[in-house]
């Protein structure tokens, strides 16, 4: 894997002869085979959303608060992403009604898989393709929520809402192979080789599973909780295995090649069509942070309640070498590990062991115990799964 990477590595920096295998609008039948699967969380209150129905309960404003048009529908993205390649922050989708009040557009509620099947009829996903050259070809699968409910932080929150949820995987192939899949979470996320992933495996295909967290969507490779950017797990997502969701029974496609979007086809013949370039919008989709004298915004030292909403696909670094969108505040280096082994939830809900079993059979007991308070539940353990992860 090393060398593979060092490969890709090379040939972008030194500019190798560059050949792209795919072309435009045209989806590997092997990005299918290996495509994700979700588990949504059992007790999740905001389920995928179809973005053509998202889109018809808002207006658009800009960063000022002027209204820019009146209520939208998927046709207008296009016109809107002319004006917001100026700046990517400049253009709000502003709700036609109250968000906070959970109405049907904000939940979801219907939209649970087939239990049979695992397919969700009015969400589906948007697959985006990118050959990187020379055998290297990225599947950006993005999965859609109406609604992102923040974390709640020792007891309080939830904080950091926002209305529009925006979460994608990567899995990057080699010659049609698959080497790594990635995960989006809270601005960062995760990788591992493919090999190292839980499998689900119909008709003889191997194909990756994710966990989707309760209310913030972020994707784990495991079930249970997950401690992420603070220690001693006072900020937790939480996985398990809900209702499994197969996004390659309804999914939008198309090819990128960093300036152009190219139309494929998706499982809808036509579909992409008839939605129009609505991934050149660039803007906001969601209302932006409510002031603090709006009734239903809280502040805390740790985030406001709602802050803004997120920004769309083409914004999320898709042509990027290295498999990770971005690095977190506290990895100074940039460095982008792919893990070689599942990092395990911990909780009541896990299913394997975290780093704090590794003392179970330690003796004396008092040095297990003392070993157990310095690590468990803070960076110590963060610290060992680093090294043999």
């Amino acid at each position: 894997m090393f060398l593979i990477i060092t490969l890709l590595l090379f040939q972008l920096v030194y500019g190798l002869p560059f050949k792209r295998h795919i072309d435009p609008g045209k989806i590997p039948q092997y990005v299918i085979d290996h495509s994700p699967v979700v588990y949504l969380y059992a007790e999740e209150r905001y389920l995928p959303y179809s973005i053509e129905k998202y889109v018809t309960n808002f207006y658009s404003q800009d960063v000022d608060g002027n209204n820019i048009t009146g209520q939208l529908t998927i046709h207008d993205l296009e016109s809107l992403g002319a004006r917001s390649n100026a700046s990517f922050d400049d253009i709000y989708m502003t709700s036609l009604s109250d968000f906070d009040k959970d109405p049907e557009w904000v939940t979801g509620v219907n939209n649970i898989p087939d239990i049979a099947t695992g397919l969700l009829e009015d969400a589906p996903a948007t697959l985006i393709v990118v050959d990187k050259g020379n055998g290297w070809v990225d599947a950006f699968w993005f999965y859609f929520y109406s609604f992102n409910l923040g974390p709640f932080v020792m007891g309080t929150g939830p904080y950091g809402n926002h209305v529009g949820d925006w979460e994608h995987s990567l899995v990057r192939f080699y010659k049609g192979e698959p080497q790594v899949v990635w995960m989006s979470a809270h601005g960062g996320g995760t990788a591992y080789k493919f090999d190292a992933m839980e499998m689900h495996k119909p008709a003889n295909t191997k194909r990756p599973v994710l966990f989707s967290a309760r209310g913030t969507h972020a994707n784990y490779a495991t079930v249970g909780q997950h401690s992420h950017d603070i220690p001693f797990y006072m900020l937790s997502d939480f996985t398990d295995r809900g209702s499994l969701w197969d996004p390659a029974l309804n999914y939008l496609a198309y090819t990128y090649d960093g300036s152009k979007v190219t139309f494929a086809n998706g499982t809808e013949p036509g579909r992409e069509e008839r939605y129009g370039n609505w991934l050149s919008y660039l803007g906001h989709w969601g209302d932006k942070k409510l002031v603090p004298s709006d009734s239903r915004q809280k502040y805390s030292p740790f985030e406001w309640k709602y802050i803004d909403g997120p920004l769309g696909p083409l914004t999320k670094n898709l042509m990027r070498i290295g498999v990770c969108q971005r690095s977190k505040w506290w990895n100074f280096m940039g460095a982008c590990q792919i893990r070689r082994t599942l990092k395990m939830g911990e909780g009541i809900e896990a299913e394997g062991g975290g780093c704090a079993l590794a003392f179970d059979n330690i003796k004396p007991h008092f040095l297990s115990v003392i070993l157990r308070f310095l690590t468990w539940r803070g960076w110590g353990c963060n610290a060992i799964d680093r090294l043999v992860g």
